[in-house]
């Protein structure tokens, strides 16, 4: 059975050689463009890391440093000044400076590389700007890469300079914040720490003045002193009892005096005693604990009001100094020659790719007229 409308013969020509000839045109119109149309760009490279002044102060050799692991500083730091560069923010101030658009819209520069309209929407203006702006985190020496281009080296080596000077002062303001932040919080709670010292304080005193005893710690000690002579003594009289017991009679006067004495002196221990230690009522090592108990609030007060000070005293310092320092390893350059467009690089890419795709095509074509034939 034959096929029902075959191809005429130069459509099949046409079939078979339209895909490598199309492939072979738009290889020669993209060397032509990337040859004499594309638009030099100039790229200015900065090299920088943030380091903190207390870690520096405090650094200790550390064997990891020893070997280069790390070269940077904290990498939270390094990625929160990149995430600041790459910004709107930072593209409007850009803008504002060095009229980012009249420079990347210029009608001077290829259709392809520029941004077509100066007054295109701040969003399509963004991710252009991403594609002319790098910013690269070095994780094995924390350095960051910051990469500006332009259409002119002075542009492109301006742009790099305010990425670093505003980064700079980003970061120092950043923890600048911080530590008055912190200086702002502490002032309030040193605030409520000093009526509580003043009410610990206060009740401490008080608890004075009611009993009337400037030490109640003292004044037991002192007691127990007393109570032991008085028991020391009433060893004594014991003693001499007994011995003249061994040769007078027991109601002699001497023996009736030394009864009254040890008597009046167990009368007077088992009260000073009582004043000391007793099941129930006001006794003075009652006092003593209630005492103590109230001095340690207050000392504790004390301390912790001391300790606030000194915690606002060193937010004080850290926020009227730099703490966080941005390094420049290397300055923004000031570019001779266009690094991009990477013209060889881009035709040999574009040719290949074509040719595979054009190939793949011609496969597929194949495919297709064997099924027609």
């Amino acid at each position: 059975m034959k096929d029902r409308n075959p191809p005429p013969s130069f459509l099949r020509a046409l079939l078979k050689h339209s895909i490598l000839g199309t492939a072979v045109v738009v290889s020669l119109l993209a060397t032509l463009y990337w040859s004499l149309i594309a638009s030099d760009r100039y790229i200015s490279e900065a090299h920088v890391v943030i380091q903190s002044t207390d870690s520096m102060s405090k650094q200790s050799i550390d064997i990891g440093n020893l070997m280069g692991r790390s070269g940077g500083g904290n990498p939270m730091d390094q990625l929160l000044l990149r995430d600041h560069l790459l910004s709107v923010d930072m593209l409007k101030l850009l803008d504002a400076k060095l009229n980012l658009r009249a420079h990347y819209s210029d009608r001077k520069h290829d259709p392809l590389s520029r941004l077509w309209f100066k007054d295109v929407d701040l969003e399509k203006f963004y991710n252009y700007y991403l594609s002319r702006i790098s910013v690269e985190f070095d994780e094995f020496s924390g350095i960051l890469v910051i990469q500006a281009q332009g259409y002119d080296p002075k542009t492109a080596h301006a742009i790099a300079t305010i990425l670093v000077d505003e980064g700079e002062r980003f970061m120092d303001a950043l923890a600048r914040e911080l530590a008055q932040e912190q200086v702002r919080f502490l002032g309030k709670e040193i605030d409520k720490i000093k009526g509580t010292t003043i009410q610990a304080r206060q009740a401490l005193l008080n608890f004075q003045n009611k009993n009337g005893l400037v030490s109640p710690q003292g004044t037991t000690e002192n007691l127990a002193v007393i109570i032991n002579n008085m028991e020391a003594k009433l060893t004594d009289l014991k003693t001499s009892r007994a011995a003249m017991l061994g040769y007078l009679m027991p109601d002699s006067p001497n023996i009736a005096e030394l009864n009254l004495q040890i008597n009046a002196l167990e009368r007077q221990i088992a009260q000073e005693n009582a004043r000391l230690t007793a099941p129930t009522g006001k006794t003075l090592n009652r006092t003593v604990e209630e005492y103590q108990r109230l001095e340690m609030n207050a000392e504790f007060a004390q301390d912790l009001y001391k300790t606030a000070l000194t915690a606002m005293e060193n937010g004080r310092l850290e926020a009227a100094r730099t703490l966080k320092k941005m390094s420049i390893l290397q300055a923004p350059t000031l570019p001779e020659y266009p690094l991009e467009p990477r013209r060889i690089y881009n035709i040999i890419v574009f040719i290949l790719i074509t040719l595979l795709i054009a190939g793949i095509a011609q496969l597929l074509a194949a495919i297709v007229r064997d099924h027609t034939d």
